[in-house]
């Protein structure tokens, strides 16, 4: 079990080393270059002609997912991004806020008498996989089924997956990806006899160039919108609770006004960001800095590190939720910059209004190990066991019976 505190003691140490003696760095193990400074990674997710997020030389191009927005580069990339820009702008979600809201309340109503949850299974976990669901107009009863298959794609290393693509080899990943194909398959042949108001009914009526998408291009874009729409702000609404908790201080300063939980989300996803790194494909020779990165070689950009370099963010190690500004890269940047940024961020003020409001003394269970998802990609916890008043019984009264 690796604990989550225990990590970033050694790691976020690492990479403030590395920032400063070997900024850009190669993996002799893997043939695999690494970035660690905010300007060197800017620099590589605004150039995707020179830095590629497309393999499909790697492997047969021919999983839905290698047809979606993160698979692929303009002019393609821009084309698919446009069909379903529109519905993630800032002010289409904000048209959202009511039913989060609601679902936030839902969510706690089952457990607020209980005077102790699970933070990570009890709320952050089914909130946003309420949230896609119902946009992509899922039936309620496989939410669970969803939430499985997400977290299983998430698992294990980047590199060890692609190797054993190369190999021919049909890992558990691969599997669980060909159930959400069936899955999604029969969905879109319901949808297409009868059109609903969720995104997938307008996906299938989408063109591109003048011609509707493709049966895998449809299924690329309904397993990212599934992964991408719910794990990203699970592990940022966990990991927000875990920076409040942290600082108490900062706690009541959200409660006596509320108008300051955004700050606080933005610099939770500095500090804790959801994604560890993002990874592209040299596409022709390059130096960087003193390097020499050749073609068709492997680079991973660290966010984490970007996001605690010294020479954008004084004191980076601190948790300041009024950081003017707070240019992080939690989301990355460039043409590839999250799509459902502003709807994680939705998402997660309107859970911590919630918690603030309804639970005025939450807190971690202390000493409670924050085990760490097993994960090279994203980074968060399995479970963040809290404590509370529960619903109808006094501080006071609590006191007492602890007493």
């Amino acid at each position: 079990m690796t604990d989550l505190l225990a990590y970033e003691h050694k790691q976020i140490p690492w990479y403030r080393t590395m920032r400063a003696t070997v900024p850009v760095h190669f993996r002799e193990q893997d043939q695999t270059w690494e970035l660690f400074r905010y300007d060197d990674i800017a620099s590589m997710l605004a150039d995707p002609e020179r830095f590629s997020s497309d393999f499909k030389e790697d492997v047969e191009w021919d999983r839905p997912i290698d047809r979606s927005m993160i698979g692929t580069d303009p002019p393609l990339h821009s084309k698919l991004r446009g069909l379903v820009a529109r519905d993630f702008t800032p002010r289409a979600v904000a048209q959202l806020t009511p039913r989060i809201t609601a679902i936030a309340h839902a969510l706690l109503d089952q457990v607020a008498s209980a005077g102790t949850m699970d933070v990570v299974k009890d709320f952050a976990d089914p909130l946003p996989v309420i949230v896609i669901a119902e946009l992509l107009g899922v039936p309620a009863q496989e939410r669970a089924r969803f939430k499985a298959w997400s977290d299983t794609l998430i698992q294990g290393s980047f590199e060890d997956r692609r190797k054993a693509r190369q190999r021919g080899v049909h890992d558990v990943a691969a599997a669980t990806v060909d159930e959400m194909c069936a899955y999604f398959e029969q969905m879109i042949e319901a949808r297409r006899r009868q059109p609903e108001h969720d995104l997938m009914s307008k996906l299938i009526d989408a063109q591109l160039d003048g011609e509707k998408l493709s049966q895998k291009e449809l299924l690329g874009f309904c397993i990212l919108l599934l992964v991408a729409g719910n794990i990203t702000t699970t592990n940022l609404i966990s990991s927000a609770i875990i920076c409040l908790d942290e600082h108490p201080d900062v706690t009541e300063r959200l409660r006596a006004d509320p108008k300051l939980i955004p700050g606080a989300v933005e610099e939770a996803l500095r500090t804790r960001s959801p994604a560890r790194f993002v990874i592209r494909r040299a596409t022709t020779p390059t130096r960087l800095r003193d390097q020499q990165i050749q073609a068709d070689q492997t680079v991973i950009a660290w966010l984490h590190s970007a996001n605690f370099d010294e020479e954008v963010f004084p004191e980076p190690e601190r948790f300041d939720i009024e950081r003017p500004p707070n240019r992080h890269l939690a989301f990355g940047s460039g043409i590839h910059f999250c799509l459902g940024a502003h709807l994680a961020r939705l998402e997660t003020r309107c859970a911590l209004e919630a918690l603030l409001e309804r639970l005025p003394d939450i807190r971690r269970v202390p000493d409670a190990p924050l085990e760490m998802i097993d994960s090279s990609i994203i980074y968060g916890v399995k479970h963040v066991p809290v404590t509370f008043t529960p619903a109808g019984i006094s501080t006071s009264q609590r006191a007492a019976m602890a007493g």
